[in-house]
């Protein structure tokens, strides 16, 4: 499992590092489990969680330069917490993570623990759940 957070003012640069990190890394698990680096063992749990905070720079939309190619629809005026949101389920449709989420939450979330997800797909309790019964069934192995 690997988590992740974006705090502050740096929303797009951090973005860009964050997403090419989760799939080189996916890609990276993925090659050394196919070549058995781990030994010959039954497919393992791959989860990634994105914690953003919640606040005018990532609710903001972005603004699209793309010059040499078309911004995919998805993407279109999507503020940064969309693009983790989108970015999650792509993980998870292209088989990069078993699991993915997308959580924001405020800086005042210290005193109550707030925090939202875009979807059921990329919340946390998803997450939790997808996670729990892969634990269920490798324990009935």
């Amino acid at each position: 499992m690997e988590f992740k957070s974006q705090v502050g003012s740096s929303f797009g640069n951090n973005f860009n590092n964050r997403a090419e990190e989760s799939i080189g890394s996916a890609h990276d698990f993925w090659t050394a489990y196919r070549e058995r680096a781990f030994g010959d063992i039954p497919r393992p749990f791959l989860g990634w969680i994105m914690l953003v905070e919640d606040a005018p720079g990532s609710r903001s939309p972005v603004r699209d330069t793309a010059p040499h190619f078309p911004v995919f629809p998805e993407f279109r005026e999507a503020c940064y917490i969309e693009r983790y949101h989108v970015l999650c389920r792509k993980l998870m449709h292209e088989s990069l993570y078993t699991s993915a989420a997308s959580l924001a939450s405020p800086r005042t979330a210290i005193k109550n623990g707030a925090y939202v997800s875009e979807d059921e797909m990329t919340s946390l309790r998803s997450f939790v759940t997808t996670f729990a019964g892969h634990i269920a069934a490798a324990a009935m192995k």
